[in-house]
């Protein structure tokens, strides 16, 4: 069993959620909500496994807040 980490944002157009997985090629989505985002990711993903492991192109370290004055 496989985990990866995505960021995940929401559309102020659209109100759908848009997920990806940062430096994995292909791996991203959308959906209405967070629960049909995930299986849509995970649908995805899946599908980009078949080919072979991933190669990554880069790695999820976290997130930071940044204050302006």
């Amino acid at each position: 069993m496989k985990s990866f980490t995505a960021v995940i944002e929401r559309c102020p157009d659209t109100g759908y959620y848009v997920g990806y997985v940062p430096g994995f090629p292909g791996a991203h989505s959308q959906g209405e909500n967070l629960e049909e985002l995930n299986r849509n990711l995970k649908e995805v993903i899946e599908l980009l496994l078949e080919e072979g492991e991933p190669r990554l192109e880069a790695e999820f370290v976290g997130t930071q807040n940044v204050v302006v004055a």
